[in-house]
């Protein structure tokens, strides 16, 4: 007896490893399976400009990566007190320009040579909504909190999300060839746009997706992470508090799909070893000096040997430090 409508995931149409090197780039959804790559050590780089919302935006954010042009005091603008750039989110925001822009910086010189590495792209659309900010016409990726009268509210449609992401694409080949693109859209619900214009809104981003898939059929994928929360988790007890994010139990549900789907069984097998290690390093015991304590790290210490001499690329240099120095 099935008490939801499952969604069938299809085999990837190429997979994730811990050799591979994934830049993410999108919406707090994101941010959510970033922090999960990250807790499960592979080599990512997210959000180089904070969250991002719009596809318009991000395809701006990948521009400025592909052709580095650094920041100058001169672009920031200050709104009570506080130094912005309608670029990047407010996490980039500070009480300095000079400070402000050396941050913004330092994080595009990284991230604009990691881009040239990656072989993998994960690209989180949110909204199909932009501000533009009518004295320049152009879309902020944040409006700071600024006026809601400075301005000008629009929703992207597909058209323009294609053409403006076809030329992204191409550039992105002609940088990197290497590299492989899977798109999803953002569970979050944007309920300020209103029930019907969040529908109207996924709807056009899942459109827009959909026809870059047809066009760049060898490189770009699409993993159904809105579909699985509103189809297979349609239930207010998968949402936080707030009703419009997804709780951590969605999250760590969405992780594990994608995990099956997209993970080599390599990638699985190390996944699951390392695992173990976490929760042993994470472990507090209530003897720290004791004997049993130190034979449990002994023990740990040895299965990341073990782990190293099987998967030799799997970093876990920081972790065997702080176990060894609970030894001393």
């Amino acid at each position: 007896m099935e008490f939801c409508t499952p969604v069938v995931l299809k085999p990837a149409d190429f997979t994730f490893s811990y050799t591979d090197q994934t830049l993410l780039l999108g919406s707090c959804f994101a941010e959510n399976i970033g922090k999960s790559m990250i807790s499960n050590k592979f080599t990512i780089d997210i959000n180089p400009f904070g969250i991002l919302y719009n596809p318009a935006s991000i395809a701006l954010s990948l521009q400025r990566l592909l052709h580095p042009v650094f920041y100058q005091p001169d672009d920031l603008f200050s709104y009570e007190g506080v130094f912005h750039s309608f670029e990047h989110h407010s996490r980039f925001s500070s009480c300095s320009a000079e400070e402000g822009v050396a941050v913004m910086n330092e994080q595009l010189r990284h991230s604009s040579d990691y881009i040239l590495q990656a072989n993998r792209l994960i690209i989180t659309f949110g909204t199909a909504y932009v501000y533009k900010f009518k004295k320049t016409g152009r879309v902020v990726a944040n409006c700071h909190k600024l006026p809601e009268n400075l301005f000008l509210r629009e929703r992207l449609t597909p058209d323009e999300i294609v053409v403006e992401w076809q030329s992204v694409l191409q550039t992105l080949y002609t940088y990197n060839p290497q590299l492989k693109i899977l798109f999803t859209v953002s569970p979050i619900r944007h309920w300020g746009d209103g029930a019907h214009a969040n529908q109207l809104s996924k709807a056009t981003l899942l459109l827009a997706i959909d026809r870059l898939l047809a066009e760049f059929p060898d490189q770009t994928s699409y993993f159904p992470a809105y579909e699985l929360v509103m189809d297979e988790l349609r239930d207010y007890r998968f949402y936080a508090e707030d009703m419009l994010h997804p709780s951590s139990q969605t999250i760590d549900y969405i992780w594990e799909r994608f995990a099956a789907t997209h993970f080599t069984q390599e990638t699985l097998d190390i996944q699951k070893e390392w695992g173990s290690i976490r929760k042993a390093i994470d472990h507090k015991p209530f003897q720290p000096g004791s004997a049993a304590y130190k034979q449990f790290i002994m023990q740990t210490l040895l299965k990341i040997e073990r782990l190293k001499e099987k998967f030799p690329f799997f970093d876990l240099i920081k972790e065997k430090e702080i176990l060894e120095s609970k030894l001393s």
